[in-house]
């Protein structure tokens, strides 16, 4: 009688994202790090210079000079008298439309040359009638994260057919944590800089409220030390600060709509990874597990 391990066939195997990072530990992000302080680099540099030369160009002044109130209508030219917090918050616009632009390129790499839909229901259709050969095909055409982890999984699935020391359940199982190990080591790659856009989501409201508070004790004070309360005066140092608090705010919404939109995109590779690794398993387990379940 050979012996049973606690392995159900008929029930899905739990090869999601939360059980992949549990099975192998992530592999090392260097190379992302440093991208990311190379691009908050430059994004900075970038934003210092649009500040002080577009923004703060003497052409959008009254009399030719920064220093001066601006020209009517120039928005560039008021975002400049929010004063030294805006660089910062321009720093933090430029990263999220970079960190955006390389998450979407690095999604849109893991999905592979065509729809993951139609490439999960060519690798079923393959599995289906035991072609498995032609089912790795597929996947040498496909390319990508989810290809990658499905090709492990087949693999596994051969060297497991020609395995017979082993019973079903025990070889179900490997086939099953050769998919997990496999979604652990592409995972950190699809995920890699979202921690950065969400952090700007919530950084960037408080850096703008920041901006704004500063603003108001300068246009406070500057009233305390006039004889003679300027109204026109005080109204134009307040709409300056809270320019901090509208890049703050819709700095923050374009990053938690990026982080959404990205998060969702991840979870979709993964039912994908998880649809096909079910599949490997139970065209196994129908195909060898005839014996196991006898006994």
């Amino acid at each position: 009688m050979e012996q049973k391990n606690a392995v159900n066939p008929s029930a899905r195997p739990a090869t999601s994202a939360t059980a992949a990072k549990a099975a192998a530990p992530a592999p090392s992000s260097g190379g992302a790090s440093l991208f990311s302080v190379i691009a908050i680099i430059v994004a900075f540099v970038l934003a210092e210079l649009i500040f002080h030369f577009v923004m703060g160009a003497g052409s959008r002044f009254k009399g030719g000079v920064n220093t001066n109130d601006p020209l009517p209508g120039d928005y560039l030219a008021t975002m400049y008298k929010g004063g030294v917090i805006v660089p910062f918050l321009i720093t933090m616009f430029l990263c999220v439309i970079i960190f955006s632009v390389e998450r979407a390129l690095t999604i849109s790499k893991a999905k592979g040359s065509k729809s993951i839909e139609s490439f999960v229901r060519s690798v079923r259709q393959k599995l289906n009638v035991n072609d498995i050969n032609g089912a790795l095909a597929i996947c040498d055409q496909q390319k990508g994260s989810v290809a990658n982890v499905v090709r492990a999984g087949l693999k596994k699935y051969q060297e497991m057919g020609a395995e017979h020391t082993m019973n079903t359940d025990q070889r179900v199982l490997a086939i099953q944590k050769e998919i997990e190990e496999s979604t652990a080591l592409e995972l950190p790659m699809l995920e890699k800089n979202l921690v950065i856009v969400s952090t700007l989501a919530s950084v960037a409201t408080l850096v703008g409220l920041l901006g704004t508070v500063f603003g108001m004790i300068k246009a406070f004070a500057a009233l305390a030390q006039a004889g003679n309360p300027d109204a026109t005066a005080l109204a134009s140092g307040i709409s300056e600060a809270l320019i901090n608090t509208a890049l703050g705010i819709g700095t923050s919404a374009m990053a938690i709509i990026a982080y959404n939109f990205f998060t969702s995109k991840i979870d979709e590779l993964t039912y994908s990874i998880d649809e096909a690794g079910f599949s490997i398993i139970q065209t196994f387990a129908a195909q060898h597990g005839s014996k196991g379940q006898e006994s």
